[in-house]
């Protein structure tokens, strides 16, 4: 299969994200990805967007103000996180979906890709240079995959980037990758693969220089409070990105993002609490926009190593013991999809049977729970310390308790959550979000920490998940067979019950009416190459 495309390709292919409604309103997907964000989309704002016009000329000029709930945290530079917003706006990657998972070109403006699935070979963009001036070139590319391939990167796709075992040079904007066996989530790494500076890696991790090829680069990162960045003038694409510049501000409680964006001080958010919702629903200055492929999953995690959590048949009580829809209600603001199964919507391997598995019922609980011996159980649940979260968190507590599951919340901050789970040191129970269930299914069960098949943060281990993973992945991603495998691996899921999820949540932008042409990739990544703000 051979795929060609321009060298410079067109801003946005993907379509209009839905809305529930035209609300001038501001919303936020509060709760992004404990473990590998969030982020699951490829669409044009609502708001407007430059390639197709927006709301009139594009302007150049102007400071984007953007607000989020956690800081950067540059030793997960490499990882999926709660906070990966800023990675497209510093970085490139090789190619980018649409929302119909096609690869479109990047930092690849072509590719040649057999049936075998045992090698690719991409040609690169050319004229392309870091922030520092130096060209890029094919060794960057295969930096950055022996780069994924390092443990201490803690790359969620780092068993797709090991699955490369040699290159092969054609001149510096040519290369072939080999690869072990075929992987039909190789276009997830591409899209998840920032091309980072080879000569500054170690200081990147420790956020004192961020060199990369992307249409912004770093003034300064204030731990604590947010980083500061400015126009590349040097970019790759003619004439991008219209803004001037891009201020992060870290804002960590819900209400008083609602009043940065009410008073102008923020321009773009995805993280306003469900809750918050209703109250700024009719803001005539705002503009709100849910995308259709979610932001992630909302989950229980089960440590299979604490009893009687061993028991599958007590994680099952715990399933039935949760009122998704209640949750899905109070704490995102009816904002995304209760279910029972990782999938949003738009993913292969959704269906509807399965994300209803675990209907809300108290009674079938504490009769699971009885069946294993148990009448009450006290149990530790941790969770991130943001409005959100615990939220959801006291929901838990709430629901458990009918079943005769007494919890002690164990607030924690965002950074330390991710590192417990990374280091799969979390206690009994834990509440975050994961992503990865947005892109090919088989990335999931071989990339999130939560559900990686070789080592998950519950420490689930078997046999036949190993093998239908694998089996899985190795397979072409179409096809009857694709799809009963992926049945397989949910079925799994739901039967073993080591994650329970929960919620499919809402990814809502939250955006003032001035600003047009925002997109984000399918892990969150922000692109502004076309954004701008009105006078």
């Amino acid at each position: 299969m051979t795929e060609s495309y321009p060298s410079v390709p067109s801003p946005a292919t993907a379509p209009a994200p839905t809305r529930r409604t035209a609300l001038r309103a501001a919303g936020g997907g509060a709760l992004l990805l404990g473990m590998g964000l969030a982020g699951c989309r490829s669409a044009v704002s609502d708001t407007g967007s430059a390639s197709k016009g927006g709301a009139g000329k594009p302007r150049r000029g102007g400071t984007l103000d953007f607000a989020v709930d956690t800081d950067f945290t540059p030793s997960l530079l490499f990882a999926q996180s709660r906070q990966s917003f800023q990675q497209r706006l510093l970085y490139n990657t090789l190619t980018r979906y649409d929302d119909r998972l096609t690869p479109h070109p990047e930092l690849a403006t072509s590719w040649e890709y057999p049936a075998d699935g045992r090698s690719i070979t991409l040609k690169l963009r050319t004229g392309v240079t870091f922030h520092d001036g130096r060209p890029f070139t094919a060794d960057d590319v295969i930096f950055a995959v022996k780069n994924l391939q390092n443990p201490a990167r803690a790359a969620q796709l780092r068993a797709t980037a090991a699955a490369v075992t040699g290159f092969e040079k054609r001149g510096d904007h040519e290369l072939t990758l080999k690869l072990a066996h075929r992987v039909n989530n190789l276009f997830d790494l591409f899209e998840f693969m920032i091309i980072a500076d080879r000569n500054t890696v170690e200081d990147a991790v420790k956020g004192t220089r961020l060199n990369g090829t992307g249409p912004f680069k770093l003034a300064k990162w204030s731990p604590g409070t947010g980083l500061s960045l400015t126009r590349n003038d040097a970019y790759w694409q003619p004439d991008r990105p219209y803004l001037d510049a891009v201020e992060f501000r870290v804002v960590s409680q819900g209400d008083a993002i609602v009043s940065s964006l009410r008073t102008g001080q923020t321009h773009l958010t995805y993280q306003v609490p469900g809750r918050n919702l209703a109250s700024i629903a009719h803001d005539p200055g705002l503009t709100v926009t849910e995308y259709a492929t979610g932001a992630g999953a909302i989950y229980l995690g089960v440590n299979t190593t604490v009893a009687p959590l061993d028991d599958k048949t007590v994680r099952q009580a715990l399933a039935h013991a949760v009122d998704r829809d209640r949750i899905l209600k109070q704490s995102l603001g009816g904002y995304g999809l209760a279910s029972a199964a990782p999938w949003p919507k738009s993913s292969p391997a959704y269906t509807e049977a399965r994300r209803t598995h675990y209907p809300h019922d108290p009674a079938k609980a504490r009769e699971l729970l009885k069946s294993a011996g148990h009448s009450r159980l006290k149990l530790p649940l941790l969770h991130i310390s943001l409005p959100g979260d615990t939220a959801v968190a006291e929901s838990l507590q709430y629901d458990l308790k009918q079943a005769g599951v007494d919890v002690t919340l164990q607030p924690t901050d965002p950074a330390t959550a991710q590192k417990k789970l990374i280091s799969q040191t979390m206690p009994a129970l834990w509440t975050m979000s994961h992503g990865f269930a947005q892109v090919q299914p088989a990335t999931l069960a071989v990339s999130a920490y939560p559900f990686n098949e070789a080592k998950n943060t519950s420490k689930f281990h078997s046999a036949e998940y190993t093998r239908v993973v694998r089996e899985a992945w190795t397979s072409p991603a179409t096809g009857a067979a694709a799809g009963r495998l992926r049945g397989a691996v949910s079925d799994i899921l739901l039967d073993e019950a080591f994650i329970i999820d929960l919620v499919i949540a809402g990814n809502v932008q939250t955006a003032s009416k001035k600003l047009h042409g925002v997109t984000l990739n399918k892990f969150s990544y922000l692109n502004l190459d076309d954004a701008y703000l009105d006078a």
